[in-house]
């Protein structure tokens, strides 16, 4: 059996364009310059609280950065309908989903520094909800690029980091699936480079959702 843990944003679904609008509200609300989406891109990922301290230059998140990050959540749902985003699945990811789904020696999970409630939004938004087998969040465990998310996901399956595959975007779901000892997948499609994905221990990049199945059969 093999286990397949999939990153959220910018792995899944292209949701830079919807966390940008409500990180640059929430520095506004609290008197900060307005980030870049730059800024904002090189966070995703992180647990929320942690994302909005470094993007404010602070390196821990302090009392401020979390009542940040309560404001953050409370106007997420209100930006998200008002502006219309759906956080859109990246070109051949139902795909990719459907041929997994399918195969008797796969398990599908998540691991993402989303919230509970966003990861489930996402997933049942797309028809993903009844695929995904575990999943942990930002709700969950620490944030990325600890372990937790990966070993516990294991544990819950069954099935040890050996035998499991992480897939993201980030530096840091690199970082973490090499520190739990899964094999780490990064892909050219989201919010970090190529580069900065092999720089941080990638054991592979791809450019298709499709050629991710190379790497679990």
């Amino acid at each position: 059996m093999k286990l397949v843990l999939f990153d959220c944003d910018g792995t899944l679904v292209d949701s830079v364009a919807l966390i940008h609008e409500v990180m640059v509200r929430t520095f506004r609300q609290f008197g900060k310059a307005e980030p870049s989406v730059a800024a904002t891109k090189a966070i995703i990922g992180l647990t929320l609280d942690i994302a909005i301290a470094r993007i404010d230059g602070k390196p821990h998140a302090d009392p401020e950065a979390v009542a940040m990050m309560a404001y953050y959540k409370e106007i997420f749902l209100g930006v998200r309908g008002e502006l219309g985003f759906h956080e859109p699945l990246f070109p051949g990811i139902a795909e990719l989903i459907a041929a997994l789904a399918v195969s008797d020696d796969v398990l599908i999970g998540a691991v993402t520094g989303k919230s509970r409630r966003g990861l489930d939004t996402v997933l049942e938004t797309h028809g993903f909800a009844s695929h995904f087998y575990v999943s942990r969040t930002a709700d969950d465990c620490p944030s990325k690029p600890h372990p937790a998310m990966v070993t516990e996901s294991c544990d819950q399956a069954g099935i040890v980091p050996a035998d499991t595959v992480v897939i993201g975007d980030a530096v840091y779901d690199m970082q973490m699936a090499k520190a739990a000892g899964a094999t780490a997948i990064g892909v050219s499609w989201g919010y970090a480079s190529v580069e900065e994905l092999w720089a941080a221990g990638a054991d592979a990049v791809v450019d298709r959702p499709a050629d991710i199945l190379n790497y679990i059969h």
